[in-house]
This record gives structure tokens, C-alpha cells and sequence, in this order.
């Protein structure tokens, strides 16, 4: 397996749990239209050069209808076909798989374009954020701050946007909330005065990363880039990060060559990941610019900053999973001795309603309950149902009922008479029908526990569906 962004030649350490890896809408249609075409050759074994023609044609018009560079479809499908079609692959009995295997590999070399190693080695590190207003810069900022932190490091992050009146305080705010200090100077300094003096407090407070906000331009021009060229020169970062809005389509792709061809970018930050779009401009940016994508911003928190990896992200979008973000994100979210207290329990059948409460929580911390599923190998179709249960309010209701019950209840269900699952009804705002659901549903699933530890087996997790 590749790896992500690195402290110079390291495996770069994991991102926060918020922020784990994710299949977002921004991705869907094309991840159907993928799967889609793809689904007539996996499920055969010896295909000819026909049927791998006529699947490059939906990939082919896939790709081009979210929005992936024309150049980029063309050299993707014709080294796919090169591949596909040889002798070896036709006449094997495993054909269909080895196709889409290819296709992984081919779509992982799209996402993989450029350095993707992560430098912050130093006394202190300088990193330097630019962008477009609007992309996102002032928040990837702070994203990073707090991704820095997790890795073992003290950052500094500094307000050197002087031109738009609100960053400064904004990033104030975001500093305050994660504990971290933000260095600023007097209205009228020079930026690349601010720079230098960052570098010098961060020397003096111990701090080893520092962290600069720049100003952004409505749009690129001679002023914004020899700004940057300058702060480069005083304070020589060992990032020069461009964050670019993946919403912004083929825009973004030309926003970031401009960038790269004026100033000294050594990587891209790509937000808005978690949008409703057609996606095609992040998997060609990097094919197009030459620059390495080193990190994604999911989401509007501060945790919601992943390191990319372009082989996860391929496998999310054919609909492989992925299991190893999945186990990293609840790595970081489970506490290991609320897990062994949680697994004698489930062995001496002690499991309560408000057991099963505490762990919609935890699942909850790990993210999206569809994203969550859509890691796992094969239930791309399952996540979908899942969110749709989100977004019809099943858990929130499930969680309402069990709120709403006493501790005698939660801890012996069997107590709940008539007049008990009324006044539950009423009081979580449901039916009297979705409380007995409930109730039947975990009555069910203490006696598949209670089966499994008989014949020695591991006990499920979270086995209650959505009250639907």
C-alpha cells in the first residue's frame, strides 16, 4: 500500500477521528456510474475486447460527466484498454476482477500525481497557507493546528491576512477554541514583518511549528503573488500549502496552476470535500498540475482534516471500502477500557438499553453513520439505506425513546407495561408501535448474543436496525 504525507521520509501518523477518511456526496454519482459499469465484467470470468470497450465507454463518459479533465479520461481509458485487453487478462477465468483491479491502479495513479511527502522538520517549521478568499484558508489553518498537535508537535498560528478585515479575529476564535495561540501584529505592519516576527516568538515560546494565514485575492494577480514570493524568501517555509475549493470544478484545477507556476507551492489543501458536486476536478488536479493533494477538509469542524490517500480513495470510489480508515478512525474513537468493560458484559448477558445508548454515541464520534459503512468492502448499497435512515430521523427517534425511559427501564426492558410504553410514546415525541419495535428488536438481539456465546462465538456490535 502507498503512503500519505510524511515528516520528510516517515509514514505520516493518522488524522483526527473527526475527519477520517470519507466517501462524500461530492463522489456519489460518479462512484455509482463506476460500479455500475463495472458490475457486467466482475461478475463473469473470461470477457473479450468487446465487452472491455463497451466498459470504457460508461467509465469514459462517467469521468468526463464529473467533471475530470478531457486529457486525463483520455490517457486514464487508454492505458486501462492497453492493459485490459492483452491476452493474459481476456483468456483468465478471473478476467472481470482483473479488470477492475486495473481500473483501481489506474485511478490511483490519477489521485497520486506529485510529492506527497509532508515536511515539518525544523526550529520551528514554517508552513505557509495561500489561497483565493473563500477557499477555506483561514480554517484549513486552524485544521492543521490541530492535526499538527495530535502528531506531538506545538504549533503557532499566525494572522497575517491583513486585507480582509474579519480574518484575524476569526482565526482568534479558532486559536482560542483548540487551546493554541495565535500570533498577530498591529494594524499597518508589513506581512512579511509578520512573518519574521512569528518566527522570532515561536522561537522564544518554544513553539516548533508556525503556522501562517496569508491574504487571499478575489483573484489571482501580480500583487498577491509577489506578496507571497517575499514571505517566502524572509521566513523559507518548508510548506508552501495551496487550499483550493474543490466546489469551484475545473476552476480549481486552473487556480491551481496559476498558483504554481508564480509561486513556490509544494503542495495542495482541497476543501469542500464533503459538498454536493461533481467531483472530476479533484481526481485530475494533481494529473494536471503536477501538485501533490496532502490533505482534505471534510467539513466545517476543525477535526474535519484528513491526509489524502489516493489508493483509499479509489478503492472508496469503486465501491471497495475501506477498511483501514475504518479501523484507524475507531482506533482513535474507542477507549480501550470501555471496550473490555463493554465485552464482559456482553458475555455475562449484562448488555443494557443504555449500554446500547453509550454506543450510538461512540459510533456517532467516529462520523456519519453512511460514511462509516461505505468504508466497509461490499456495502456501498447499505450505506446508502443508512443514511437515508438518518436522514428520516430512525436513530435520533431510537435515541429519543431510550432517553426517555427511567434507569429500572433501560437496565430490564421486561418492566415495560402498557401504561410505561405510552408514557415513552409521549415523552420521546414517537409512536407507541416504534417503542415496541425498539424493545422487540433488542429482546432480539440478547438472544443472538446469548446464542453466539454459547457456541463460543465473538459477540456483535450494534446489531439493531433503524426503526423502520
Amino acid at each position: 500500500m502507498e503512503q500519505g504525507p510524511s515528516l520528510v521520509t516517515q509514514a505520516c501518523p493518522t488524522a483526527s477521528s473527526g475527519s477520517a477518511a470519507r466517501l462524500t456526496a461530492m463522489f456519489d454519482a460518479l462512484s455509482d456510474r463506476l460500479q455500475a459499469a463495472l458490475s457486467g465484467l466482475t461478475g463473469r470470468g473470461r470477457i473479450t475486447e468487446d465487452d472491455v470497450n463497451v466498459a470504457m465507454r460508461e467509465i469514459r463518459l462517467a469521468l468526463l460527466e464529473a467533471d475530470v479533465n478531457y486529457k486525463v479520461v483520455k490517457d486514464f481509458v487508454k492505458r486501462v484498454k492497453a492493459r485490459a485487453i492483452g491476452a493474459d487478462i481476456v483468456e483468465s477465468v478471473n478476467a472481470g476482477q482483473m479488470v477492475v483491479k486495473i481500473v483501481h491502479e489506474e485511478l490511483t495513479a490519477i489521485l497520486e500525481g506529485g510529492d506527497r511527502t509532508f515536511r515539518y522538520d525544523g526550529s520551528p517549521a514554517v508552513i505557509v497557507m495561500v489561497g483565493l478568499q473563500g477557499s477555506g484558508k483561514t480554517t484549513s489553518a486552524a485544521k492543521l493546528a490541530r492535526w499538527i498537535v495530535r502528531q506531538g508537535r506545538q504549533p503557532l498560528l499566525v494572522a497575517a491576512d491583513v486585507y480582509r478585515p474579519a480574518a484575524i479575529e476569526q482565526l482568534k476564535t479558532l486559536g482560542q477554541g483548540l487551546d493554541i495561540p495565535v500570533y498577530s501584529a498591529p494594524s499597518g505592519t508589513r506581512v512579511v514583518d509578520i512573518a519574521t516576527g512569528a518566527v522570532a516568538e515561536a522561537r522564544q515560546t518554544g513553539r516548533d511549528v508556525v503556522i501562517l494565514d496569508t491574504a487571499g485575492r478575489l483573484q489571482i494577480d501580480d500583487a498577491l503573488m509577489a506578496e507571497i514570493r517575499e514571505v517566502h524568501g524572509a521566513v523559507q517555509p518548508k510548506e508552501t500549502l495551496l487550499v483550493v475549493d474543490a466546489m469551484v470544478g475545473q476552476e480549481a484545477v486552473a487556480v491551481a496552476e496559476a498558483f504554481h507556476e508564480n509561486t513556490p507551492v509544494t503542495g495542495l489543501v482541497l476543501t469542500k470535500i464533503d459538498g454536493d458536486a461533481r467531483g472530476g476536478a479533484a481526481l485530475s488536479i494533481s494529473a494536471v498540475s503536477d501538485l501533490a493533494v496532502k490533505f482534505m477538509g471534510t467539513g466545517e469542524k476543525t477535526d474535519a482534516l484528513e491526509v489524502f490517500h489516493p489508493d483509499r480513495l479509489a478503492g472508496r470510489i469503486l465501491g471497495m471500502g475501506d477498511v483501514v480508515s475504518l479501523v484507524e478512525r475507531a482506533q482513535e474513537t474507542y477507549d480501550a477500557q470501555e471496550a473490555e468493560k463493554l465485552a464482559e458484559k456482553l458475555q455475562k448477558n449484562a448488555f443494557t438499553l443504555d449500554d446500547f445508548l453509550e454506543q450510538m454515541q461512540q459510533v456517532k464520534k467516529m462520523g456519519p453513520l453512511g460514511s462509516i459503512m461505505d468504508m466497509i468492502p461490499g456495502l456501498g448499497g447499505a450505506a446508502k439505506q443508512a443514511q437515508q435512515a438518518i436522514d428520516r430521523g430512525d436513530l435520533a427517534r431510537v435515541e429519543a425513546i431510550i432517553r426517555s425511559m427511567t434507569l429500572e427501564e433501560r437496565n430490564d426492558p421486561g418492566v415495560l407495561n402498557a401504561s410505561r410504553r405510552r408514557r415513552i410514546a409521549r415523552g420521546s415525541g414517537t409512536s407507541l408501535p416504534e417503542v415496541n419495535r425498539l424493545v422487540k428488536q433488542f429482546a432480539e438481539m440478547q438472544k443472538v448474543m446469548k446464542m453466539m456465546r454459547g457456541r463460543g462465538g465473538k459477540m456483535p456490535g450494534l446489531p439493531m436496525g433503524p426503526l423502520s
